[in-house]
């Protein structure tokens, strides 16, 4: 994909939420753009979103919103387990997920499982406003490979178990789409200790409202408990889904003042979005997401 491709005439770059539709954010200056051996990517210096990432022609992360993402996709399941000591991530290349992992102090060990070796440079040299410095983490365990092969796999075949799976994934097409079947997250179930979940997100309800329901559908025939939840996410231009699936752990039973007891016991802090108010808050659904997710 060249620059001129990416930007539309009055330099803005693109993408689709739908057939339908879509939006845009100023390009600026386009600082590296390639072919790995699985995808297109391009770093952009944008005057809205500062570094941004895109990977085939989707808007992945950035450092100036990174934050509604990870912070929720993480600390929504780890403020409701006991203590939080072993997670994989899968993909997760850009390092957020386990920056935000590396904040718990009972944390020992996470392991990424990223199929693209590329998205790890692009971040290591591009995106420390993202990851602080976690890709290089003693307790960070960096595979490159197929996450598909690592849970069924290699994972089991070194006993590993995990307190949290983090699926920080692409959209469920292309490559990535069979890290979002009913086989992958009984695998992902497989490797989960007692008390532990996976976490993922599931996709923007109003412009892809099919597959929202249908993944929620999948996790609910593997789990026992199933927690959707949603917020909107500025560089994603839409509201969005994420969910957290375990047959014990249950975020949404968690209060407020629980949340930020828990926030302070265990000395989290540097969140820009994430208290005990927004934890609960995210679970309240409207009638139109309740009646999509029935």
């Amino acid at each position: 994909m060249s620059a001129r491709a990416a930007l539309d005439k009055e330099g803005f770059l693109l993408e689709h939420l739908s057939e339908d539709a879509g939006f845009f954010y100023r390009g600026g200056k386009l600082l590296e753009q390639g072919r790995s051996e699985w995808q297109d990517y391009e770093v952009w210096e944008t005057p809205l979103f500062g570094r941004l990432f895109r990977l085939d022609g989707c808007f992945m992360t950035s450092e100036r919103d990174e934050f509604y993402y990870h912070e929720n996709l993480i600390q929504v399941p780890a403020m409701a387990h006991e203590g939080v000591r072993r997670a994989l991530i899968i993909g997760g290349g850009d390092g957020g997920s386990a920056e935000e992992l590396l904040k718990s102090p009972t944390m020992e060990r996470v392991v990424i499982a990223e199929l693209d070796e590329k998205v790890i440079d692009i971040s290591r040299r591009y995106f420390a406003a993202v990851h602080h410095g976690a890709l290089d983490d003693a307790r960070v365990d960096i595979r490159i490979g197929d996450g598909m092969k690592y849970v069924n796999e290699d994972g089991p075949a070194a006993g590993d178990r995990y307190d949290l799976i983090v699926l920080d994934l692409t959209d469920p097409v292309g490559p990535a789409e069979a890290l979002y079947t009913e086989d992958f997250f009984r695998a992902c179930r497989a490797l989960l200790d007692a008390g532990g979940a996976l976490s993922l997100h599931i996709g923007p309800p109003v412009f892809q409202p099919e597959r929202v329901r249908e993944l929620v559908q999948r996790l609910r025939r593997v789990f026992t408990t199933v927690c959707p939840y949603f917020l909107y996410m500025p560089l994603y231009g839409s509201l969005w889904g994420l969910a957290t699936a375990s047959d014990t752990l249950n975020p949404q039973a968690v209060s407020a003042d629980e949340i930020d007891r828990r926030l302070e016991q265990r000395r989290i802090k540097l969140l820009h979005h994430y208290n005990g108010a927004v934890h609960q808050a995210q679970f309240a659904l409207p009638n139109h997401l309740r009646a999509l997710l029935a």
